[in-house]
């Protein structure tokens, strides 16, 4: 179940009546997709708990995932104002966005946005995760008919798969897209672009009018060291999606079979590692090591995220890398050996570069390995679009508004981006809506025959 419980009312009007209401705004400044954060927390003040919720979905159509999942730390509450003048104590701007959410939705107030007429075009959306959602459920207000193609049987992307029950219940996910699909948004699930159609035939044979690619980077990356195909040894995205998406924690109610490590060791430091992790202790484990190989400050999850894991009693093993898994003759895992390492100069990002420490091997027990040191590029769709432009390391390259090298071809998120937040995905979502409506208008002006007036409606 859910870890945090969320605000009451009455919790909810204290925290929003801290906000300074700053005169530059650099809440908005610092959120991706540019939510009015102050005028939503004004209307907390005033107790007018669904008008906040409307307000907050003017830019930003899944306020209740990123109340629960967006790094405020560094985004909003970063550069809050009050939290500079109060101890590091920034307004909580991603709970009462989480509870306005929360409030409309468990009292039946969401409203359906309001629809312009349809405009005769056709977008395809590949990928229904949040930069997917994002294009889709900005497009369809402006009149566009949107279909989105969804690998998976469910929908929500790395909501679904990627993101645990206990930090993000699937109900929410599920009520956003149901939302979508009451305007008027169609998703067909189990459809693999790539496979079932190519990028080329979503215009010459389906006749889409564009087409946005939000696939996201989930091929996993495994490190090159002795031991890395002995069983029990996982990529994170597999095991989180067995567990959250196809609910291998009720085998055989559920035919998804798991492995279950009573002694497991996890390798990485961010979120993705953390979410693993207390996983892994919820469906039984006796012990849960992570292994990272920079310093507790360096690490790339959420601050809320490394705090639950540690009240969780999960042990960190910092300032070190794995450089052998040791199995047994039936080869299956049964232990680590790793390195530690030093805080060095610092390197290209600003920080400190951690350096091997010579002769300070150790080793440890376990059964069960979860490598979660990041994603790439699934190169299903850039394979089978050759005339689309990728960067060495196979991501798709867009200009600033998404456009991709291939006309009316558009792309955001983790395939562009690489493993990043769900905010910075949806802010990649929405400027490419607005690229794909001001291209779409305009090859509509540019095809209209002379003489005929422009219908200032579309």
């Amino acid at each position: 179940e859910e870890v945090p419980y969320g605000y009451t009312p009455e919790e909810a009007v204290a925290e929003a009546q801290r906000c300074l209401h700053c005169k530059d705004r650099p809440c908005v400044s610092g959120c991706p997709v540019e939510v009015p954060i102050p005028e939503f927390i004004a209307l907390v003040a005033e107790e007018k708990f669904a008008e906040a919720a409307r307000h907050i979905k003017t830019k930003n159509v899944l306020p209740a995932v990123c109340g629960r999942v967006c790094p405020q730390e560094t985004q909003c509450e970063g550069v809050c104002l009050r939290g500079k003048k109060d101890k590091n104590q920034a307004v909580a701007i991603g709970n009462l966005e989480r509870f306005v959410a929360d409030y409309e939705r468990e009292n039946n107030l969401m409203q359906v946005p309001q629809i312009k007429e349809k405009n005769g075009f056709n977008v395809a959306v590949i990928g229904s995760g949040p930069s997917g959602l994002t294009v889709a459920g900005d497009l369809i207000k402006l009149g566009y008919d949107v279909t989105i193609y969804e690998a998976f049987h469910r929908g929500g992307g790395v909501l679904v798969y990627g993101i645990p029950e206990f930090r993000l219940p699937k109900r929410i996910v599920e009520a956003e897209i149901k939302a979508l699909e009451n305007v008027g948004v169609k998703i067909y699930y189990n459809s693999v672009i790539g496979r079932l159609h190519k990028v080329d035939d979503l215009f010459e044979v389906l006749g889409f009018n564009a087409v946005y690619i939000g696939v996201g980077a989930g091929l996993p990356i495994f490190l090159d060291i002795p031991g890395k195909n002995l069983n029990g040894v996982f990529s994170a995205n597999e095991y989180l999606t067995r567990s959250n998406l196809m609910k291998s924690y009720l085998f055989p109610k559920y035919r998804t079979p798991m492995i279950i490590g009573k002694k497991v060791a996890v390798l990485g430091g961010g979120n993705v590692a953390m979410d693993s992790a207390r996983t892994a202790i919820r469906l039984g484990a006796e012990k849960v090591t992570i292994v990272y190989r920079r310093a507790r400050e360096q690490m790339p999850a959420r601050a809320a995220e490394v705090h639950h894991a540690e009240e969780e009693k999960i042990e960190f093993r910092l300032l070190s890398n794995p450089v052998e898994i040791y199995g047994n003759v039936e080869g299956w895992v049964t232990g680590m050996k790793c390195q530690r390492y030093e805080l060095g100069e610092p390197d290209g990002s600003g920080r400190q570069r951690p350096v091997p420490i010579e002769n300070s091997f150790f080793e440890f027990d376990c059964d069960q390995v979860l490598v979660s040191i990041g994603g790439q590029a699934n190169p299903l769709i850039t394979k089978t679009t050759p005339d689309m432009k990728v960067n060495k390391w196979g991501y798709i390259e867009v200009d600033d508004w998404g456009r991709t090298s291939k006309k009316f071809v558009y792309a955001g998120g983790d395939i562009v981006t690489g493993a990043a937040t769900v905010i910075s995905a949806m802010g990649a979502g929405r400027r490419a809506a607005k690229a794909i409506h001001e291209d779409l208008m305009k090859e509509s002006d540019e095809t209209l025959q002379p003489g005929v007036p422009k219908d200032e409606s579309a």
